[in-house]
């Protein structure tokens, strides 16, 4: 008995040096965060406040156990944020993993809901994200996260005249909220959606400085979706004038064009794109078809072939390239 106690003993102390020894978490950085774990060991604030500060510092995989420490010590919503996020540094399963369970820990936590949501959503299955939703929102209407998730989730199905009216709901609960303003604005825009006319006016009237061009450019792709081109490029160059480094009016105007068979001057649409963001993929995409469609067919490649080295995702520019 006596062996096996002194053995215990000898273990714990052993780890004790060995923590002592640690060169990462007895650094300036970590040294006091450190030394208070020592003294209180099961005090689930210190591990979060180091774990954070490891992670800030990209020491992940030492967060990553900090953060887990004080989950186990005390399950709460910051806490199990937190480690969701640092387990994406490892992978999106991991985060998915944890996130199931530490929903069935705290199901009152609306941030875990919505997390778990999104990750059903990485994993392709929006029915069971939609569920989440729908839950979150038959008992708080007014949540926005819930909603814009929501509205993202119809889009993606192709559900686009539900997911206009899921993003309706959230602005009237924040109309004041700029960025959901302007996603509304181009959800009308996209539809063709006549409401989209006295939003703009509103826009324009409230932008005394005349420095905001979205809501030309949501009047611009408008106009291209109800046929009127002449009105959507006029529109486009006034949100180009109001910001020229607005990129998304050039590739809306350079489309215009492209598709009117005015390639030259599409081509010189997209080459300013490109002056404004070097390493944007879909300018040298479409820089590619103009090219192709006037017969530079060399150029062509070689810009389709930038594309996809700046978006793997763009099959449609491999393929030309291996075309060309």
């Amino acid at each position: 008995m006596r062996l096996i106690v002194l053995l215990l003993f000898t273990a714990i102390l052993f780890a004790c040096n060995n923590e002592e020894k640690d060169p990462l978490l007895d650094g300036t950085a970590y040294a006091p965060l450190t030394d208070s774990i020592r003294q209180s060991p099961t005090n689930a604030d210190l591990y979060y406040r180091r774990g954070r500060l490891l992670f800030a510092n990209n020491e992940f995989a030492a967060a990553k156990r900090d953060l887990r420490q004080a989950w186990t010590l005390q399950p709460r919503e910051d806490i199990g944020l937190s480690l969701a996020t640092a387990l994406r540094r490892e992978s999106d399963d991991s985060a998915f993993v944890f996130l199931q369970s530490a929903r069935r820990t705290l199901p009152e936590s609306l941030a875990l809901a919505i997390g778990l949501a999104r990750g059903y959503e990485k994993k392709a299955r929006p029915d069971a994200a939609l569920e989440i939703c729908d839950n979150i929102l038959k008992v708080l209407p007014n949540q926005l996260d819930a909603l814009l998730l929501k509205a993202d989730l119809l889009e993606e199905t192709g559900r686009n005249a539900e997911a206009l009216q899921t993003l309706e709901t959230a602005y009237g609960y924040a109309p004041f909220d700029v960025e959901l303003v302007h996603r509304v604005g181009f959800a009308y825009a996209v539809a063709g959606n006549d409401k989209l006319l006295p939003l703009t006016d509103s826009l324009m009237q409230l932008d005394k400085e005349g420095i905001h061009p979205e809501p030309y450019y949501f009047r611009g792709v408008y106009f291209e979706k109800k046929g009127n081109s002449a009105e959507a490029l006029r529109w486009l160059d006034q949100a180009m004038q109001h910001d020229y480094n607005f990129i998304d009016a050039y590739m809306e105007k350079g489309q215009i064009l492209y598709n009117q068979k005015r390639y030259n001057d599409a081509l010189k649409t997209f080459q300013l794109a490109l002056t404004i963001s070097p390493t944007f993929a879909d300018g040298y995409f479409w820089v590619a078809k103009c090219l192709e469609a006037i017969g530079n067919k060399e150029d062509a490649r070689t810009n389709y072939q930038r594309a996809y080295g700046l978006d793997k995702t763009n099959g449609e520019a491999k393929a030309a390239a291996e075309r060309l």
